[in-house]
C-alpha cells in the first residue's frame, strides 16, 4: 500500500521544511519537494500541519504491580491511549524483584504485552536484586533479547532498593557490555526515616508524600549515582523522572565535564506543583502522588527544567505513566500517605503538553521533536528505525495541527483512569492524524487501529553517547 502525505511541514531535529512524504508499506520510501510526489496513490492532506515522527515514550509502567494493586492501564488500554496522543512507541519496564530470575521477569512482561499492544513497544529491565546471576543475565539480555538498559533504585527499601555496592557492580557490568543504567535517584533510606517521623506526628495527608521526599534527597542521590558511574569508568547513566533544580545542577555539572550522564523529566514536573495539586484539600492530593514528587511552585523548578530542556541537560520528556484510579486504588492510602500507590497517568498528553512549551516560547519546534521522539530513539537503540522522517525509517508519522486546540479532561481521555492529572488544561495545538508503521490508527478524532498491531522492538545500544 502506498500513501502520500502532501502539503505539510516536516519537522526534525535539523530543521523544518515543506515536503511531501511517500509511505510504501510500513516504511517511509521518499521525501519530495511539494507537489513532486507520484500520481495515482492515496493522499493525505497535511496542509497547515506539522509532519513529525511518531512520539516515543521511553518511560511507562503498564500493569505494574505496586502498593498492593496494579497500574490501571493494561498494554491494551494504555497503548491505545498513547496512539490517540501521538505516541507510536512505548518503552515499558519489565520487573525482576529480589530473589527472582531476571529472565522470568522479562517473560512475564512479554506475556502481558504480546498481542495486546496498539503501537510498537520495547522493554527496559528493572533489576530489583543485583547478584551474580542477575549480572550474568544483563549480558544475555543485551546480546539475545534486545534489551540494552537496566533500571536500578536508590529508593524503596525492601522492594526494589539496591545499595551502593550493588549499583557499582551493575554499572561495571553495563560499562563492559555497552548498556545504559537508568537510575531512580532518591535517598530511600533517609526518606523512610522522614516518612515514619511524619506519620508519628499524625501528618497523614497526601501533601506529606512530597514534604518527606525533599529536593535534597533527590540531589544527593543524583550526585552519588553520578560519582558511582564515574568509578565504573564512565558507565552511561540516565536519571529518570528528574523533578528539581538541585538534581539538575548535578547532571549539568557532569555533562559539562564531558560525562555520559543524561536525564529525563516529565510533564508533571513542568506544570504541576506541590501546593496546587499534591496539597489540594482533604485527600484530593492523592491523585498527584508520584515519586519523585511534585515540587513547590514557590521555587524555580519549572523555570529551570524548561531551561534544561533547551540546553540539553535534560535530553528527553517521558511520562513515567503509572496510572491508578482515585476510587479504590489511591484510596488505599486514606489516613496514611505512605500507602497511596505512586503514579500519575499521562501517556496520552505528553506530545501536547510539550508542544505547549513551543507555543509559550520555551522550546523550539525542532527541540520539541527531539525531546519527544528523536532523542529517545537515539538514547535507547531504536534510531534510525524510529524517531525521524527519513527514507527507510518506519512510517510512524503524526500530523500535528497548530491551529487546533486540545482540552484535557477525564471526560474525553482514553486512559483507564477515573480522573485526569491535567483536568481542564487547554493546549494550543492538536494531534490530527497518527500513522503507525504505515497504517492510519487515528484520524479526525476517531480510532482506526487494532489491538495486536504493535510489535516488540529488540533494541541496540545507545547511539547518544559522547
Amino acid at each position: 500500500m502506498s500513501l502520500l502525505i502532501t502539503g505539510g511541514t516536516v519537522v526534525g531535529p535539523s530543521g523544518s521544511y515543506p515536503a511531501d512524504v511517500l509511505v510504501e508499506g510500513e516504511k517511509i520510501a521518499a521525501l519530495f519537494v511539494p507537489g513532486g510526489g507520484p500520481d495515482g496513490v492515496e493522499t493525505v492532506d497535511a496542509t497547515g500541519k506539522y509532519v513529525i515522527p511518531g512520539g516515543i515514550d521511553a518511560h511507562t509502567h503498564m500493569e505494574l504491580p505496586f502498593g498492593g494493586t496494579n497500574a490501571s492501564d493494561t498494554f491494551d488500554t494504555g497503548t491505545r491511549a498513547a496512539a490517540f496522543g501521538g505516541t507510536t512507541t512505548i518503552i515499558d519496564f519489565a520487573v525482576q524483584r529480589t530473589g527472582e530470575v531476571v529472565q522470568d521477569g522479562l517473560a512475564a512482561w512479554h506475556a502481558k504485552a504480546e498481542g495486546n499492544c496498539h503501537v510498537d513497544y520495547a522493554f527496559h529491565m528493572i533489576l530489583g536484586g543485583v547478584d551474580d546471576d542477575s549480572l550474568k543475565a544483563m549480558d544475555q539480555l543485551v546480546t539475545d533479547e534486545g534489551i540494552s538498559s537496566f533500571k536500578l533504585f536508590m529508593a524503596y527499601p525492601g522492594v526494589f532498593y539496591s545499595d551502593d555496592g550493588q549499583i557499582l557492580r551493575a554499572m561495571q557490568k553495563a560499562r563492559d557490555n555497552g548498556a545504559m543504567i537508568m537510575m531512580h535517584a532518591e535517598n530511600g533510606i533517609a526518606i523512610d526515616v522522614l516518612v515514619q517521623q511524619a506519620l508519628s506526628r499524625g501528618e497523614t495527608d497526601p501533601v506529606h508524600h512530597g514534604l518527606t521526599r525533599p529536593e535534597a534527597m533527590e540531589a544527593e542521590a543524583t550526585h552519588r549515582a553520578i560519582r558511582l558511574a564515574e568509578v565504573a569508568q564512565d558507565c552511561p547513566l540516565y536519571i529518570v523522572h528528574l523533578s528539581a533544580s538541585q538534581a539538575l545542577e548535578q547532571v549539568a555539572a557532569a555533562r559539562d565535564a564531558g560525562r555520559n550522564v543524561f536525564a529525563e523529566t516529565c510533564p508533571q514536573y513542568l506544570y504541576l506543583t506541590l501546593e496546587d495539586q499534591l496539597g489540594a484539600p482533604g485527600f484530593e492530593g492523592a491523585k498527584w502522588v508520584c515519586s519523585t514528587p511534585l515540587r513547590s511552585g514557590k521555587e524555580h523548578h519549572h523555570r529551570d527544567l524548561w531551561k534544561g530542556l533547551r540546553s540539553n541537560d535534560l535530553a528527553i520528556v517521558s511520562t513515567d505513566h503509572c496510572p491508578f484510579c482515585f476510587k479504590d486504588q489511591k484510596e488505599l492510602g486514606l489516613g496514611d500517605f505512605s500507602k497511596i500507590p505512586n503514579g500519575i497517568g499521562g501517556v496520552e498528553h505528553r506530545v501536547d503538553l510539550v508542544y505547549q512549551g513551543v507555543v509559550d516560547g520555551k522550546l523550539s519546534l525542532e527541540r520539541w521533536v527531539e525531546t519527544i521522539s528523536t532523542t529517545p530513539a537515539r538514547m535507547f537503540g531504536l534510531y534510525p528505525r524510529k524517531g525521524v522522517i527519513a527514507p527507510g525509517s518506519d512510517a510512524d508519522i503524526v500530523l500535528y495541527d497548530p491551529a487546533g486546540r486540545t482540552r484535557i479532561s477525564v471526560e474525553t481521555h482514553h486512559m483507564n483512569m477515573d480522573h485526569s492529572a491535567y483536568e481542564g488544561y487547554e493546549i494550543a495545538g492538536k494531534v490530527d492524524t497518527v500513522i503507525s508503521r504505515g497504517t492510519v490508527v487515528v484520524a479526525g478524532g476517531a480510532y482506526h487501529g487494532r489491538r495486536g498491531h504493535g510489535r516488540y522492538l529488540p533494541r541496540g545500544l545507545s547511539s547518544y553517547l559522547v
